[in-house]
């Protein structure tokens, strides 16, 4: 039975989708493609019209998972008060795809490297939209310091075992980032 364009657009929006969420929760190394295929309801045999490789899905993953993480506008003290909660820092799975896959990208393709940096510059120019500065160049700046503050502030509050150390990481940052 033929699948229609509209059926193949949806299945390739699965199979993204569940590889996001496994690629942050487990890392990409971790996750086989069966287990992709899997978690989208889809039959392994099936991935190949999709993607060529492994190393394929996780450059379309890198792009599909930021882009997500892009949609509509923002404030950027809004935004850190919501980005860095213990919340988002619990999950894992369908939190910031820059923390979970960023390290993970490093020693992956160059495709997955430039999916990241144009995800990277994207963000930083929807966050230096809204940026407290006199000028553009001094907005640019305000939100490449407050990303990569959240981004770091994210991932140190993820790593330690330290639940008040955690909470004190994210605190301290949004306020920085509020000041």
């Amino acid at each position: 039975m033929k699948v229609s364009r509209e059926q193949m657009l949806e299945n390739r929006r699965r199979i993204l989708e569940a590889a996001s969420r496994l690629f942050r929760d487990k890392g990409v190394a971790a996750v086989t493609v069966a287990e992709v295929m899997k978690a989208a309801g889809l039959t392994h045999g099936g991935f190949y019209g999709h993607f060529q490789s492994k190393d394929e899905l996780v450059a379309w993953t890198v792009e599909h998972a930021l882009a997500a993480n892009l949609a509509g506008e923002v404030e950027l003290a809004e935004f850190a008060r919501s980005y860095l909660s213990p919340r988002h820092r619990d999950e894992r799975a369908g939190g910031c795809a820059t923390v979970a896959l960023g390290p993970e990208t490093i020693r992956q393709t160059p495709e997955a490297r430039a999916a990241m940096t144009r995800g990277l510059r994207r963000q930083i120019e929807r966050l230096a939209r809204t940026a407290p500065g006199a000028d553009e160049a001094a907005r640019r700046q305000a939100a490449i310091g407050s990303w990569a503050a959240m981004v770091g502030a994210l991932l140190l509050a993820r790593i330690s075992d330290d639940s008040d150390l955690a909470e004190e990481i994210l605190g301290e940052t949004k306020a920085w980032i509020e000041r």
